[in-house]
């Protein structure tokens, strides 16, 4: 299913979200162009092979922005765009003649979606997913996040909103341009932590002894007998008529993770190894 074939998308977005959310619209159909500065997109120094897997199937040029032969070349591009997916913030935006007011007036089809980091009246402040996630409560000091939460909540904001404003313009609501904060991305993500449902003493946290991680043999497993048909089926497989922290514990750490995968595969029960 490709819904947006036949849309044509410019991105200037570099880094992780915007580079995510142009592949996600690719794979939606539609017709992507990336053009990178000079230096290139630091991605791709990053991690050269996921660079690659988002970028396939587009054209990547390098335009400089800053001198007129590319932005001419910009503009001429326009002409033909959907929609323009940025990572920049309004203020730098503004200096390249790229504001919503001079784009809409040039280009009156032309669709925006501007990712930056906080939302209005913040929008020129410098941050990175890190910092979005520090005042949400998704790290846990002194240990670096493993998962670039508020980037990759990011990109699916950014095609949420792109496919939304596409579809805004082509019901004929005309062409319009949406802000995606990756701060607002990081905070939404992190409602269970304020509802506190994956707190410590959570429900989803470290509360329950069968929705829980623990050590075996070789490693740890992960074990997620959350509903009552599969609580029932955990104590009927393990022959307990109780399932404490403590004596699941003990009982785990008599077998390696393989044993315990495949025999949870024979109860189905939702049980997997951490990797």
């Amino acid at each position: 299913m490709q819904p947006l074939s036949g849309f044509n998308i410019i991105s200037l977005a570099i880094n992780v979200p915007g580079p995510v959310a142009a592949a996600e619209l690719r794979d939606l159909g539609a017709t992507v162009c990336k053009i990178e500065p000079p230096a290139g997109d630091p991605l791709a120094r990053f991690s050269q092979p996921w660079y690659e897997r988002l970028c396939a199937d587009m054209e990547v040029i390098t335009f400089d922005l800053k001198s007129t032969n590319g932005m001419t070349e910009l503009e001429s591009r326009l002409e033909n765009t959907d929609l323009l997916l940025t990572a920049t913030r309004p203020a730098a935006l503004s200096r390249l003649g790229l504001d919503w007011s001079q784009l809409h007036a040039r280009y009156p089809r032309l669709c925006h979606v501007g990712i930056i980091g906080y939302p209005h009246p913040h929008e020129n402040r410098a941050g990175h997913d890190l910092t979005y996630q520090a005042v949400h409560g998704t790290l846990q000091p002194p240990d670096m996040p493993k998962v670039l939460l508020a980037d990759m909540a990011g990109a699916q904001h950014a095609v949420t909103a792109a496919v939304g404003l596409l579809l805004g313009r082509e019901r004929g609501q005309g062409a319009a341009q949406a802000w995606v904060a990756l701060s607002e991305a990081a905070e939404q993500f992190a409602v269970t932590i304020r509802e506190g449902i994956t707190t410590p003493d959570g429900i989803l946290g470290n509360s329950l002894p069968t929705y829980n991680i623990y050590a075996t043999q070789d490693g740890h497993i992960a074990l997620a007998a959350l509903e009552p048909h599969f609580h029932a089926r955990l104590l009927e497989a393990l022959d307990e008529s109780s399932t404490t922290h403590e004596a699941l514990a003990a009982l785990f750490l008599t077998r390696p993770n393989a044993a315990w995968v495949a025999w949870a595969e024979e109860h189905e029960i939702p049980l997997a190894e951490v990797t």
